[in-house]
């Protein structure tokens, strides 16, 4: 059997305009009344997110001073994940159609997430996506986790999940070095796609077995690597990473 782990920011859903519309309340919040600010435009802050600029930086970087860049990153940390902003984030062009081939193959489907259970069910609800998941195939957080840091989060749900899945084929396709961290520890292949939040620099010194544009992409190298052959009607039409 075949079994295909995906995160879910990233490979399926595109949670720039979240991360911008927080950035936006964050430096409005810290800044004071008169202040001049140079708020950032929402491609030059995602290319700061995605090269991993610390958010102290970003802060400085919009003209905040160093106590009030502290003060926007701990807010910032506070408010990105949090129920009224989750609305922003939407599908991946692409995305739906791509898990919707992959339904028809005999392949095991399984999401794997730092999002906590009620931040996925939001998502999964609000844009049609629960049908591609079962519910023993959605690894998440629980709604009270406490959190250290993705890097050791993500591997004890990769562990977890190697603990209750069947033996299977499996590739892991993510867009952080977490995801990357997470598949290494057990020695499964994972893509890294560049349609999340990291560039390709960032996502190169991690080592992935390959790096991909997009979920798309990502599926086809698997089937291809996996000796299974698209089909004429396939919806994985390939684009060049950037």
């Amino acid at each position: 059997m075949l079994r295909i782990i995906t995160d879910f920011d990233g490979p399926i859903m595109n949670v720039s305009e979240r991360y911008y519309k927080v950035y936006q309340y964050c430096l409005e919040a810290v800044r004071e009344p008169e202040q001049p600010i140079q708020q950032l435009s929402k491609s030059e802050f995602w290319d700061f997110k995605r090269s991993q600029l610390p958010e102290r930086e970003i802060g400085q970087a919009s003209g905040l001073t160093d106590e009030q860049a502290q003060a926007f990153a701990t807010l910032r940390k506070q408010t990105v994940h949090t129920l009224p902003y989750l609305h922003h984030d939407s599908p991946i062009p692409g995305a739906v159609e791509t898990l919707s081939y992959v339904q028809t193959l005999d392949i095991d489907l399984v999401v794997m997430t730092m999002r906590r259970e009620q931040e996925l069910d939001e998502a999964l609800a609000r844009c049609g996506l629960g049908r591609f998941f079962a519910a023993d195939r959605r690894y998440c957080l629980s709604n009270d986790y406490v959190k250290t840091a993705d890097i050791k989060d993500k591997p004890r749900l990769m562990a977890r999940a190697m603990r209750e899945l069947a033996p299977a084929s499996t590739w892991m396709i993510g867009d952080t070095e977490a995801d990357i961290a997470a598949a290494q520890a057990h020695n499964i292949p994972v893509i890294a796609v560049l349609s999340g939040i990291r560039d390709r620099s960032r996502l190169s010194l991690h080592n992935p077995n390959c790096i991909a544009a997009n979920l798309q992409e990502a599926v086809s190298i698997v089937l291809d690597q996996s000796g299974m052959q698209l089909q004429p009607a396939t919806p994985l039409t390939l684009h060049q990473p950037a």
